[in-house]
C-alpha cells in the first residue's frame, strides 16, 4: 500500500503512520526509489534524499540533512542536522548520524552507534556498537570503533587501526597502522600509535 506521493519534487503522506499525518508534506526525493512505502521510514520537510539513495524500514531524515549517490540508511538509523551520507556509505540499525558529520565512501555505521559534530567516517570505516565518533575526529580507512569507545576532538583513526571496549581517543591524535586501542585505554595527546 503507498503510503506517499511525490508532488514538486516532495513527500506527500496519503495516509498516518508512525508520527506522519496523512496530508503532511515531507523533503524532497528524486524519485519513488528513493523511499520505501513500506515501515514508517521518512524524509521529514527540509531534508533531501536524491541519486540512487535509499531509506527504507523505520529509518528517519529529517532537518538539513541530506542523503546522496548510493547511500543506503535503513533500519532505526537517524539522520539529521545538517549531517550528509553518500557514496556508497551505509548508516544502519540504530545509528545516529547528526549535526554536520559526513558519512561517505564505503562506510558502514550500524548497531546503537552516534556520528555528531563535525566527524567523518569515510573509507571502508566501521563504526558500531555503542561506538561514539564527534567533534572533529575522523575515522578512516579500513578502521573500526566499536563497543563503547569514544574518538573525538581532532582525533585522527586510520588503517587497519582499531579503537573498542571502553577506550577514549582525543585531542590532536593519530592512531593509525594496525594500532588498537582496547579496554579502558585513554589516549589524549599529539602521538601517531
Amino acid at each position: 500500500m503507498r503510503k506517499y506521493e511525490i508532488v514538486d519534487g516532495r513527500v506527500k503522506a496519503l495516509r498516518d503512520f508512525s508520527d506522519v499525518k496523512k496530508g503532511e508534506v515531507g523533503g524532497y526525493v528524486k524519485g519513488e526509489h528513493n523511499l520505501s512505502h513500506e515501515g514508517d521510514c521518512w524524509v521529514y520537510e527540509g531534508a533531501k534524499v536524491s541519486e540512487y539513495a535509499d531509506v527504507y524500514g523505520d529509518a528517519k531524515v529529517y532537518g538539513y540533512a541530506k542523503v546522496s549517490g548510493w547511500a543506503k540508511v535503513y533500519g532505526y538509523a537517524k539522520v539529521y542536522g545538517w549531517a550528509k551520507v553518500y557514496g556508497c556509505a551505509d548508516v544502519s540499525e540504530y545509528a545516529d548520524v547528526s549535526e554536520y558529520a559526513d558519512v561517505y565512501g564505503d562506510a558502514k555505521v550500524y548497531g546503537y552507534a552516534d556520528v555528531s559534530g563535525s566527524a567523518k567516517v569515510s573509507g571502508s570505516a566501521k563504526v558500531s556498537g555503542s561506538a561514539k565518533v564527534s567533534g572533529r575526529a575522523k575515522v578512516y580507512g579500513c578502521a573500526k570503533v566499536y563497543g563503547c569507545a569514544k574518538v573525538y576532538g581532532y582525533a585522527d583513526v586510520s588503517g587497519w587501526a582499531k579503537v573498542y571496549g571502553y577506550a577514549k581517543v582525543s585531542g590532536d591524535i593519530v592512531v593509525s597502522g594496525y594500532a588498537v586501542v582496547s579496554r579502558n585505554e585513554q589516549i589524549n595527546r599529539k602521538t601517531s600509535t
